[in-house]
């Protein structure tokens, strides 16, 4: 074991831990640790920049009109490439593969993954694809069904009169049954 630092004055006190030093100590090491941290977020936004440039000529084609996609890069803890409300484009683990990810209800799906950015600039260009045309079927009014002819209605008043005509035969012939047995 070691023994414990003394100062020159006093060889069998211990020197007295500086609070002052530790502090200082332990800010540095954390500014190494920020800075290493930073500088693995900035290699992360500045490849999705690559990626948003590479992607910039597929939103340029899509009419002014289709307000669905508003794509951009937000500057949070995680970095992310947003295409749309629900879909976007995040760094893998390794910080160098692309991870385009859409949030379901269900959760959230994995739609490509690649170090290559052409990949993913073609998964983006499908998605795009897929929810322009899911937009088209959901503005599509589909014509209103034109209401069936209806059969003439028939009149019910003969139906009852038949009935009422049968029942009352039928209560007449009940009692003259009953009377011939009494007889």
């Amino acid at each position: 074991m070691s023994e414990p630092e003394t100062s020159g004055i006093h060889p069998s006190q211990p020197r007295p831990v500086r609070l002052r030093d530790a502090l200082l100590r332990a800010r540095i090491e954390a500014a190494d640790r920020t800075g290493v941290v930073v500088d693995l977020r900035d290699a992360e936004v500045a490849r999705l920049e690559i990626l948003n440039d590479a992607l910039d000529p597929l939103f340029a084609q899509v009419p002014e009109q289709i307000d669905l996609f508003d794509h951009g890069i937000s500057q949070g803890d995680t970095p992310r490439l947003w295409i749309d409300v629900v879909a976007h484009i995040l760094m893998g683990r390794d910080k160098r593969m692309y991870r385009f990810v859409q949030d379901t209800r269900f959760g959230r799906i994995v739609l490509a993954e690649s170090h290559d950015t052409a990949v993913i600039v073609d998964a983006v260009t499908d998605y795009v694809a897929r929810r322009m045309i899911e937009r088209e079927r959901a503005m599509v009014v589909p014509p209103e069904p034109k209401p069936a002819a209806e059969p003439p209605r028939r009149s019910r008043v003969w139906p009852f009169l038949f009935g009422f005509i049968l029942g009352a035969a039928a209560l007449f012939g009940l009692a003259v049954v009953a009377a011939l047995r009494s007889w």
